[in-house]
């Protein structure tokens, strides 16, 4: 479903926006539509990698935790 909107943009975009559309083989809409649509991915990516660079911080915090007693049993039945 689509809906239809009015934007009002200063002439050096809107000249950005027709090559923008010209390059991508599409119209002003589609062009819009498909920069939203990349500029969406572009923040679900970062959120992502943002998560899981917390997710490593994490899982790293809880191997430095509990290397010492996995160690520990480790050498204990090595001997």
């Amino acid at each position: 479903m689509s809906a239809k909107i009015t934007v009002s943009l200063p002439e050096p975009l809107l000249a950005v926006l027709d090559r923008v559309a010209r390059r991508l083989s599409t119209t002003r809409s589609g062009a819009v539509a498909e920069l939203l649509r990349r500029a969406e991915r572009e923040e679900l990516e970062r959120e992502l990698e943002e998560g899981y660079a917390a997710w490593a911080e994490s899982n790293k915090a809880d191997a430095e935790f509990f290397l010492p007693a996995q160690a520990e049993v480790v050498l204990r039945d090595g001997s």
